[in-house]
């Protein structure tokens, strides 16, 4: 019986259909490969083109003529309404004011999410008692919120420090939270093996680990603190860029417009470029 179906093998392998034939795999371009360091060239050249494209587009945009400047301004425009407030000192003090109301609000928000997001990311307890009510109160819109807080607080200062707290604590509490649970489970119980308690664990292993990303959480909620800063400012204001942007806009003054939108710009990307300085300083250790 061996011998008939070893006979008849040879029948049944020629009736298969052929393989299909591979082509050897072209090499991809290191620039376009997952996750692979480019070289430095590469990456400048880059960066210049994110931000020479749009400006020449805008350029060339404003140059033709399709669109009126009083929509669209010409950047030499932006240029002498941003360099006019600045000499007039009025840009000084919108800085100084809106950087204040960012530095209060977010900061207070730093300083309840980080720790509570810790907790909750530490121990089950805590997040089974907050994530709940944090889950539901961050799909609300913090501009909601602002017929309420002027009934409650005011129309002062107040009111826009509060504006900028419920708007980004809840999201910072809960990617804190996220950090911390990241962080390996045989880190923690190597440190329990080598006798550490509880609460060395937390300080020693725990929050050096989650530091990094906590940064980086910061970084991300902050962009979010100058959106909500701005919506703040719309509302009985009498100093700040928002309060610049709308003061503008019942003037159609567009390049003053896109000049305290390029100041906010400026500043947001200085800050982004901080944060990330330090993460990078802090947190050698992460990938």
């Amino acid at each position: 019986m061996k011998t008939a179906l070893a006979d008849r093998t040879p029948d049944i392998r020629a009736a298969w259909p052929p393989l299909p034939r591979r082509t050897r795999p072209r090499p991809h371009r290191k620039v376009l490969t997952i996750r692979t360091p480019i070289p430095r060239r590469a990456a400048v050249v880059l960066t210049v083109l994110s931000l020479a494209v749009p400006l020449a587009s805008w350029v060339a945009l404003s140059a033709s003529g399709l669109v009126s400047a009083t929509f669209l301004p010409s950047p030499g425009a932006v240029l002498s309404a941003g360099w006019e407030m600045a000499r007039s000192g009025e840009l000084a003090v919108d800085v100084g004011t809106t950087t204040r109301r960012v530095l209060e609000g977010f900061g207070l928000a730093v300083l309840v999410s980080v720790p509570l997001g810790i907790l909750m990311g530490t121990f089950h307890a805590a997040q089974a008692a907050f994530e709940p009510v944090i889950g539901l109160l961050r799909y609300l819109p913090a501009s909601a919120f602002i017929p309420l807080l002027i009934i409650w607080l005011g129309l002062g200062e107040p009111s826009k420090i509060a504006i900028l707290f419920i708007g980004t604590v809840f999201f910072n509490t809960l990617m804190t939270a996220d950090v911390v649970r990241s962080v390996p489970r045989p880190l923690i119980d190597v440190s329990y093996t080598l006798g550490a308690r509880r609460g060395e664990v937390l300080r020693k292993v725990v929050v050096p680990h989650s530091l990094p990303g906590i940064i980086d959480a910061v970084r991300v909620n902050a962009a979010a603190a100058w959106n909500f800063v701005v919506v703040a400012e719309l509302v009985n204001s009498t100093a700040g860029l928002g309060y610049r942007i709308v003061r503008a806009q019942r003037f159609l003054q567009t390049d003053k417009i896109f000049a305290v939108l390029v100041v906010i710009g400026v500043i947001g990307l200085t800050i982004d470029v901080a944060l990330r300085l330090l993460r990078a300083r802090v947190g050698r250790w992460a990938a």
